[in-house]
């Protein structure tokens, strides 16, 4: 990696080459990196459409970035230090892998991958790379879920964890935003198709293959939606508690669905779903017989939106028992922002991310379980 200016004595400023100017994109990626700017210089950005790359060169603070088709141009620039992939699922792991073999540390956002075998190629092309992944669980980062953690290690013993994650449709809240993202019309059939047909190969390995299960259409959705929606849940739930021991039970239905883990000494059940209603409830609430602790999490769409801590417990009183109820926001920071931070940290010291491509295999291993479960 090439020598990096400093800034105002703070550091030195990463240039970023951003793959996949979509949703997340638009209404998050650059606009972070645009204020992370002591930190970051959006250089490079890449995407199949012409539409794209001209409507996202004028978010790009700083100056003009350069505009490309190519992943592989933009990894293998010069002119880039990190890469941020936010493009379609398939193509995560191919271009993941690319920036490891010349040893930029990479953002993926999440899923890194859709199944073992890709996640196992990835891990492997980090064994001999000087650079890391970081995978963009974003929720693991908010401020809030960290003062958890501390909360529920001091716990005596959890009795009960409930996750939750109904919510609206995202559209709901992006339109909202105030970002005004634009959908793009200028993909190629052929592009359309080739990214279909792989990301359908990579889900079908993963179930047929390493879950045993047969890719039916409805475990085909079902599975998107975990390596969607679910890892967000899946993922701070394993850094809080670790991995259950096994599924009790699943009822994988549409719009909404249920999973209830079973954990030494306590049971946790998962809800989620997406429905009409634009509402963003989404929460892990953790419960021991004197305190129960909860995170709240809005929508990251609309920036500003904190999450809160929310502590009830029992005390003791003159009168009897007694009750108090907190509920803690230590910062508007919004996660995304947070964990770009935490990125730069990693990138510029040489050091591995708590949501790792290895932290993020066992993700995998979580959803595996619950489709050999609901199709045994």
């Amino acid at each position: 990696m090439a020598e990096l200016p400093e800034v105002n004595g703070t550091g030195k400023v990463l240039r970023v080459g951003i793959i996949g100017l979509g949703e997340i994109a638009q209404v998050s990626h650059i606009h972070v990196l645009n204020n992370l700017s002591s930190r970051y210089h959006i250089t490079y950005i890449c995407d199949v459409s012409q539409q794209a790359l001209e409507h996202c060169s004028k978010k790009v603070a700083g100056g003009t970035p350069k505009t490309t088709t190519s992943p592989e141009e933009l990894i293998t620039s010069p002119d880039t230090d990190v890469i941020v992939i936010c493009n379609v699922n398939a193509f995560h792991p191919e271009q993941a892998i690319l920036a490891l073999k010349h040893n930029k540390y990479v953002f993926v956002e999440k899923p890194l991958a859709l199944n073992y075998r890709d996640l196992d190629s990835i891990i492997a092309a980090e064994k001999s790379s000087e650079a890391k992944v970081f995978v963009g669980y974003q929720r693991r980062y908010a401020e809030a879920f960290l003062d958890a953690l501390k909360e529920v290690g001091s716990m005596d013993k959890i009795e009960y964890i409930r996750v939750r994650d109904i919510i609206g449709q995202n559209s709901s809240f992006v339109d909202q935003s105030g970002i005004f993202p634009k959908k793009y019309t200028d993909f190629s059939k052929e592009a359309i198709a080739n990214m279909h047909s792989a990301e359908e190969e990579m889900v079908k390995t993963a179930l047929s293959d390493e879950c045993g299960v047969e890719a039916t259409p409805e475990a085909m959705t079902l599975f998107r939606l975990f390596t969607g929606l679910g890892v967000h849940d899946f993922s701070a739930l394993r850094e809080m508690v670790g991995m259950p021991s096994r599924v009790v039970g699943a009822s994988l239905g549409l719009p909404i669905w249920n999973v209830l883990f079973q954990y030494e000494g306590f049971p946790v059940m998962y809800e989620s779903g997406i429905i009409d209603v634009p509402r963003f409830d989404a929460h892990i609430e953790i419960y021991s017989r004197q305190k129960i602790v909860r995170i709240d999490y809005d929508t990251p769409y609309v920036k500003g939106l904190p999450v809160t801590m929310t502590i009830r417990e029992r005390i003791d009183s003159a009168k009897g028992d007694g009750y108090q109820e907190r509920t803690i926001r230590k910062t508007y920071e919004d996660p995304f922002t947070l964990e770009f931070l935490d990125f730069y940290h990693c990138a510029t010291n040489k050091t591995s991310p708590k949501t790792s491509a290895v932290d993020a295999r066992e993700d995998m291993d979580l959803i595996k379980m619950i489709m050999q479960a609901a199709y045994p």
